[in-house]
């Protein structure tokens, strides 16, 4: 009889594709099967530049200016002056570019860096990077800061200054969106190599942060395909997530945000409303449970790798308990909106280990 080997990995693929179809139960199993492969091919084909996920698009600093009625209109040019970014060859021995600041400047761009969506996940070091390389560039009303069609060179942080954005079709111009002494445009051209969609107009005198290409690719590109990297690996030890597939697991974790935790600090108060849910990357919590006349019960901890927060996701309702960092903490942090987006196949899965929960609070 011929010795059949079997290829590594084919457990593993068959195992994914029969749990997929289970939970979509689609019409069609062979075109479902032909998709179904084909999105895992393509996942597991190198990228030279990191799928950066923005939860969000409205949040996003440069705003989507793809016509709706027109899918191709602002497509990518087929010849981009600019070379592809590739993170995996970056050495990370370039010496970095620094822009010497005052004080007073450096806090002010920190505080201009304060909820734009692309610097959250970065962690303070980055963030010192980022101000590092920025400099000031003071406009003028009427300048043009970005011409649509133009290869990407810088991105920009707004420190004060309105600013119109506007696009071309067929020589008539629109103004499609404002911004108001907040936000940072250009960072769509430098992410994913393509020409400036908008023209971006200064409306009266301002002030800017500029970041060149390069620093952009090798401070915000590289920190998000790290993290991403960092993620998965977390993401893959973690049993409730033992159902959904590479892609749904890569999407989830780029959707994540690191979050540092001292010996003591309160990272979830029973009774608040539930605004996400946690993993813990590295150390360690204790779950405690407030009684009757002010008594706080310890009834058990988590370590590297455990989750928590889910609960009151799951049921809608306050916390249930109080958990508390036993030294420092670094977890990884889900929102709400993006725990109801990318964890619905785990959802039976969490309400069978909220058990847990249920009995550290005395439930039935």
């Amino acid at each position: 009889m011929m010795n059949l080997e079997i290829p590594s990995g084919l457990g593993d693929m068959l195992k994914d594709f029969t749990v997929a179809v289970l939970r979509e139960k689609p019409s069609d199993l062979n075109d479902y099967a032909v998709e179904y492969f084909t999105r895992a091919r393509d996942i597991s084909k190198p990228k030279t530049v990191p799928m950066y996920i923005i939860v969000d698009d409205d949040e996003a600093g440069e705003p989507d200016l793809k016509p709706k009625t027109n899918k191709n209109k602002y497509a990518r040019r087929n010849s981009v002056s600019a070379e592809r970014y590739d993170p995996e060859a970056d050495d990370d021995e370039k010496e970095k570019v620094v822009y010497p600041k005052s004080p007073e400047q450096r806090n002010r761009l920190k505080e201009a860096l304060g909820g734009i969506l692309i610097f959250r996940s970065l962690d303070s070091d980055q963030i010192n990077d980022v101000i590092d390389a920025m400099f000031e560039k003071n406009v003028t009303d009427g300048e043009v800061v970005i011409k649509q069609g133009d290869d990407g060179d810088n991105f920009y942080v707004i420190d004060s200054g309105t600013y119109d954005v506007i696009v071309d079709t067929n020589g008539d111009e629109k103004k499609v969106f404002e911004f108001d002494n907040k936000g940072s445009f250009g960072e769509l051209a430098l992410m994913y190599n393509m020409p400036r969609s908008a023209t971006i107009r200064a409306s009266e005198d301002g002030v800017l942060w500029a970041m060149d290409r390069s620093s952009f690719q090798r401070i915000i590109l590289k920190a998000a395909f790290k993290k991403r990297k960092l993620y998965e690996r977390l993401l893959e030890h973690v049993p409730m997530l033992q159902s959904i597939d590479q892609y749904e697991r890569m999407n989830l974790a780029d959707a994540l945000l690191t979050k540092i935790f001292a010996d003591g600090d309160v990272i979830i108060s029973q009774g608040d409303e539930a605004d996400g849910m946690y993993f813990i990357e590295d150390g360690s919590v204790y779950i405690s449970i407030n009684k009757d006349a002010g008594h706080v019960e310890r009834v058990g901890s988590l370590c590297e790798g455990k989750y928590f927060g889910e609960l009151a996701l799951i049921e809608n309702k306050p916390r249930s308990a109080n958990v508390v960092a036993d030294g420092k903490v670094k977890a990884a942090f889900l929102e709400r909106e993006s725990f109801e987006r990318l964890l619905g196949p785990c959802l039976d899965i969490m309400k069978r280990n909220s058990e847990i929960y249920k009995k550290y609070a005395g439930k039935k």
